[in-house]
């Protein structure tokens, strides 16, 4: 199975993926079906009996008791979700949420101040702020907060919540019981409390504990209801599924695919939180696995979602393949030495890989205007930066270029002009021997420190040769061996940091020399020299202004 997916996937490697209609592209869809992807092994975790404060833990705990004395108040204090969660497993929080039951969490705060400033210890806190109601962020009520002793310590009162139709925003806030407040939250191991008074952990959902220790993710009331109150719950459950390595749960998992819900998710959810959601999963320890569950839920093109006028249709399929590609990508990711990408890059190249499939895809605006269908899904449908999008085009066309020189790099063979469909006029005037150099130059100079995340998005555009006796696993090395062999030419050529090189010339020397006024002239001889200087690295600037003046001097006789 492994070599006739790998076989067809090369061969669709160089097709025109825009040809969405493509009874081929339907066949590898099919192929991609049948591929399991690439998940970790869930692991056992080790949950604990009772709740192991830290020092600084202690201390907090017992200066809110303190103010509670200190003011007469009769205040219930617990901590609330994710920090009880963690602590049970062993893991470091430094946010706390601080529940209380008849007090508003502002308030309380102040009171926490000014008890900390009457014994001297104000000095301590930074800020006492409050944050206002913000349900893009997931606060649906006003949050007082603070920093201490390098703790983020958020204050609000317990509550219950009604939701109206069209809206993730609660239409009515009370009060409400630990039981209330347990119920209204997203899953069971994040209903968790720790009772600061008796120092205990209180699962009021009855199976808080018992899902943390089997590993399932579930909501509290029926999943349907839950995701419909609120449908940005249907993503949450997917990240800490993926981030604790926790089995979905199968009534979770037919309410979240469930038309109501979707509808739910586009009606309900502002984008910006849609595309929050996705960047913790892409930045996340299991972004392959998220990405999977989202397709095996029809969630994909909900959550990113294509312009509403599109023609032709994405073909059936093209989820999955798009997954195939971060999958790769994942994988070789893992298998480059651990220093090759930092977190930033990472990001990059997961996007880039995730979305290769649609990297000819356009659709018309304004009439005659045709944008990038990618461009769109980033900027539209997730609300990232416009950055973000062009460096993920930037990277899909750098690695196109790439592919025309790999064979060169990978093997030291010469460039003939015919060989490349960019930049041909560069490489007229320069030796055969140098052409691979001079437009890897020019590439490393338009991509600059990104250029290794180009080359392994190129990586995956290249064919590499199969026989029936390799796996997967095989192919992998593969592409990780090309890699590094076209990194180390690259090395080798001094071009690692070519964007940093200056020109010899600039265009006013050019202007001076040639007696040329401003215009498209001036840059295309500055571009002929710098191609001269990519490929005479150890030349001066009295020998490029010769070149220039022999060069342009034969030009004129010719014509």
């Amino acid at each position: 199975m492994c070599s006739v997916f790998f076989l067809t996937l090369n061969l669709l490697f160089h097709m025109d993926v825009k040809d969405n209609n493509n009874h081929f592209y339907a066949v590898v869809s099919n192929l991609l079906r049948l591929r399991p992807m690439s998940v970790a092994t869930q692991h056992v975790l080790q949950v604990r009996d009772k709740i192991k404060l830290s020092d600084i833990e202690r201390r907090i705990f017992d200066r809110l008791l303190a103010s509670l004395r200190h003011f007469n108040l009769q205040t219930q204090v617990r901590v609330a979700g994710g920090w009880v969660r963690d602590k049970l497993l062993a893991k470091d929080c430094y946010d706390i949420d601080i529940a209380l039951d008849n007090m508003m969490g502002t308030e309380f705060a102040h009171k926490v101040k000014e008890y900390l400033v009457s014994i001297g210890e104000g000095k301590d806190v930074r800020g006492d702020g409050k944050i206002k109601s913000n349900p893009d962020r997931s606060k649906h009520l006003e949050t007082a907060t603070m920093r201490w002793f390098d703790m983020q310590i958020d204050f609000v009162n317990l509550r219950s919540e009604e939701y109206i139709e069209n809206s993730r925003i609660p239409s009515k806030q009370s009060f409400g019981t630990p039981e209330e407040d347990a119920c209204r939250r997203d899953l069971t191991i994040n209903s968790l409390f720790y009772n600061i008074h008796t120092d205990s952990v209180e699962d009021y959902t009855k199976r808080g504990i018992s899902d943390l220790k089997s590993g399932r993710i579930v909501t509290p009331l029926p999943p349907k209801a839950t995701f419909l109150d609120d449908p940005l719950r249907v993503l949450r459950a997917i990240r800490f599924g993926v981030r604790f390595e926790f089995t979905l749960d199968e009534d979770l998992k037919v309410a979240a695919a469930c038309g109501d819900v979707k509808d739910a998710l586009a009606a309900k959810v502002s984008k910006e939180r849609i595309g929050k959601e996705v960047d913790l999963m892409i930045s996340g320890n299991q972004a392959v696995k998220a990405m999977t569950h989202i397709c095996d839920l029809t969630l994909f093109w909900n959550v990113f979602s294509l312009p509403p006028v599109f023609k032709p249709a994405i073909s059936d399929g093209c989820e999955r393949l798009c997954v195939a590609y971060l999958d790769t990508a994942w994988n070789l990711i893992h298998l480059l030495k651990e220093s090759t990408f930092k977190d930033k890059e990472r990001r990059f190249l997961l996007f880039a890989a995730l979305f290769l499939p649609l990297k000819n895809t356009t659709y018309q605006v304004k009439k005659a205007k045709m944008v990038p269908v990618v461009n769109y899904i980033i900027v539209d449908s997730l609300k990232q930066k416009g950055e973000d999008a062009k460096m993920v085009l930037d990277l899909h066309r750098a690695s196109h270029k790439f592919l025309s020189l790999i064979p060169c790099l990978a093997s030291n063979e010469d460039l003939q002009p015919d060989d490349v469909d960019w930049m041909r006029g560069l490489i007229d005037d320069v030796s055969i021997a140098s052409r691979v150099r001079v437009l890897t130059g020019f590439l490393l100079r338009e991509i600059k420190d990104l250029w290794r995340v180009a080359l392994l998005v190129s990586i995956l555009l290249h064919p590499i040769g199969i026989n029936d006796t390799e796996d997967e696993s095989s192919q992998l090395h593969k592409r990780r061996d090309l890699f590094n062999t076209v990194e180390s030419s690259i090395i080798k050529l001094g071009l690692d940091n070519v964007w940093e090189v200056k020109p010899l010339i600039s265009g006013e020397d050019i202007m001076n020399v040639l007696q040329l006024k401003e215009g498209p002239l001036v840059k295309e001889w500055k571009e002929k020299s710098m191609a001269w200087q990519l490929a005479n690295p150890f030349r001066t600037t009295e020998e490029c202004i010769d070149w220039l003046r022999e060069t342009n001097s034969k030009r004129v006789k010719l014509e």
